[in-house]
């Protein structure tokens, strides 16, 4: 069975981390898209994002769907927002029933929170097993200095 890595980037750290995994084993690669993006901008990202984080909004999707019987294992990515996921992973919670995967948890962030991420990710995935959880220090702008080690954890979980 393949592996589907489901995701969310507002500005490409969670993208890269993706393709990282995608160069290393055979998955496919689900970029969540939300039908109005959040804005980039430092202050306009933090009011909008993370009100929207806070209170667990739903945004629209415009994806097409997601036929997750094909997969054994899900990656599941976010951005953490206001020490939650990005509210487009709340979407794919709600519109999707994972039951019986293995899970891989992954958080991208600027120092801190992916605890309380993972929990509430975990809140979500009743029914799973979770085969391990992993953060990442602005990945893109090679802050985490153990990104490698990381992504060959990741690499192991999933029989790549």
């Amino acid at each position: 069975m393949k592996t589907a890595v489901i995701y969310y980037s507002l500005e490409g750290n969670m993208d890269f981390i993706a393709q990282q995994i995608g160069k290393n084993a055979e998955v496919d690669l689900y970029r969540l898209k939300p039908q109005k993006e959040y804005p980039t901008g430092k202050i306009s990202k933090y009011v909008v994002g993370g009100k929207g984080a806070k209170f667990g909004e739903c945004p629209e999707l415009i994806n097409p769907a997601i036929d997750l019987s094909k997969y054994e294992t899900v990656i599941i990515g976010t951005p953490i927002w206001a020490d939650t996921l990005a509210p487009p992973l709340n979407t794919f919670f709600r519109d999707y029933d994972i039951t019986g995967k293995k899970i891989v948890l992954i958080a991208t962030h600027r120092g801190g929170g992916a605890d309380k991420c993972f929990e509430k990710m975990k809140t979500h995935l009743a029914g799973n097993q979770i085969l391990g959880n992993f953060d990442f220090l602005e990945p893109k702008q090679q802050q985490d200095k153990n990104i490698n080690e990381k992504l060959a954890q990741i690499s192991k979980l999933i029989g790549a």
